[in-house]
Formats: structure tokens, sequence, C-alpha cells
């Protein structure tokens, strides 16, 4: 691995939880992780959230963010359009083991996620002014909070990473795979080994405003979705067969891991941009 040759290769966001992501060229560095990132949630009748786990078709709605608001668009559907300075009243909503303060969307919204799906869902979003925090077990003395992610602020990859996932998969006679379907915030260029992100412990990355440092706090554990095809919806087994193979981590149980979760020390306010220069420190050596 060489560290001081890295670069931001891509920055995602997924502002709606379980929908299709959104590449861009800058991200803006808030509190719970990028702006905009799993602002948004669907949820069921009791408030719980639901995935691409039961509803794989989660995968086809695609947004777009314009200056204004959020644009939603998915197979026979009319486009959904969310102003992003409004919401309709308080609700409370469960994300895994957390039930947090957040606001219904409206029955427009509703009826949207409803009929698309085939069951009666509605959309939440996330009050600013809760307070979720990803585990102390893995960020120590920092107080990280995150919006709707599963567990923590920023996921970050490698181009290096999937390509060894790739190489893996086409040899055994699967297609190959892209990196959305590993829904990261940001994904590095230039380590020269495959997973070398397991073994970097803060990432110093430029930006117009100054530096920013990342750290990397926990390998991230994979369920069903990363088999779930985000241009079709269809699932397969192929990803968690492959990953099986070489990539059960034991500082989380055995899972399957693929990135690290990451946790955002200084840099709050700033805009990452694509081809940004990152200085990683390593864990070990």
């Amino acid at each position: 691995m060489n560290p001081d040759v890295l670069r931001i290769s891509q920055l995602f966001l997924h502002p709606i939880k379980s929908c299709g992501g959104i590449a861009v060229d800058e991200a803006t560095l808030i509190d719970t992780g990028f702006e905009y990132d799993r602002e948004w949630m669907v949820v069921d009748r009791e408030g719980d959230f639901v995935s691409q786990r039961e509803f794989p078709r989660l995968a086809l709605i695609r947004p777009t963010l314009r200056s204004s608001d959020l644009v939603l668009r998915a197979p026979g559907m009319l486009a959904l359009h969310l102003q992003l300075d409004a919401v309709e009243g308080p609700c409370r909503v469960r994300v895994w083991n957390d039930v947090v303060d957040a606001f219904d969307m409206g029955d427009l919204a509703a009826q949207w996620f409803s009929d698309f799906l085939g069951q009666p869902l509605r959309l939440a979003r996330f009050d600013p002014d809760a307070r979720r925090l990803a585990s102390a077990r893995w960020t120590g003395d920092v107080q990280a909070r995150t919006a709707f992610s599963d567990a923590f602020p920023l996921l970050v990859t490698s181009t290096a990473s999937l390509a060894e996932l790739n190489q893996r998969l086409t040899a055994a006679g699967h297609e190959a795979v892209t990196m959305q379907r590993f829904r990261p915030n940001i994904v590095l260029d230039g380590l020269t080994d495959a997973n070398g992100e397991d073994f970097v412990d803060t990432l110093h990355i430029d930006s117009p405003d100054g530096t920013v440092i990342v750290k990397l706090v926990k390998p991230c554990g994979r369920c069903s979705v990363p088999d779930v095809d985000p241009a079709t919806a269809e699932q397969g087994h192929a990803v968690a067969d492959t990953l099986s193979t070489y990539r059960s981590e034991p500082r989380i149980d055995g899972a399957l891991a693929f990135g690290q979760n990451a946790v955002i020390l200084e840099g709050l306010g700033h805009h990452l941009r694509v081809g940004a220069a990152v200085h990683a420190e390593l864990a070990f050596g």
C-alpha cells in the first residue's frame, strides 16, 4: 500500500435509505455525514423502516437532487417532487433498534411509495434536532451522530477492493458488479492492496475549505443488499457467495465485510470533491 498517492475516486449520496444513489462531484460534510445522505426513509404502518431486504424494488427508485427539491422517478410512476425545505407533521420512526424523532412527508409521498411497492408505506425525514449516535464500542470518545444510515455517518470503500471482488466473480463465471451495490459515500483510488482500507486509521483529505479528517472505525458487515442488482432489482447470491470465500471478518463475528464505516473528526461544513488528494495514516505497522 502506498498511502501517499490516494485520491477520491467517487462520492455518493443516498438521499432515501435503501433507494438509488447519486454519484456527485462534491459533497458537504455535516455532523451526520454528507448533507442529504440518508435523510429520508421509507417506513411501514408502525413506523419501522423497510429496505431492499424486503422490497428489492426500492433499488429502482432514482433520486435527483436539484436546488430546491428532490425528484424521485421509478418505472411506471410519475415523478414525485419533494421540497427540500418542507415537511409535514412530526412522527416517530424506528431504524434498527433506535426510535427517533422525524417528520412525515405527507399523503402524496405515502401514496406514491405505496403504489410502487404494493403495500401501505410512508416517507419520513430525519429531524435534525434528533440525536442518534453511532456505537461507542467502535467510536470510543467520539460522539458521532447519524441520520438514517445503518449505524455510522460515512462508509468508505476502494477501487482496489471492487477490482479484487470482480476478478473473483468473473473467474467463477459471474458478471462483474458496480460499486453502487455497496452504497458507499467515499471511494478511494490508489490503494495497491485489495481491501487496504481495512488497515487505515485516519484519512486526511484535502478540501477547498481546509483538511478533513475521517477515522475508519469498523468493518462494514454485509447483508443481502449487495446481491440486489441496482439496475433491475433482481436478487442473486453471487456476491455473498464470493465474499464468503475470503472476506469473513473476525472483528464483526465472522460477518462478510466490504468497506469501512467511518466518523468525522474534523471538517464539518467542508466540501469534499472527486479527485481530492488523500493521505492515509495506517492503523498497523
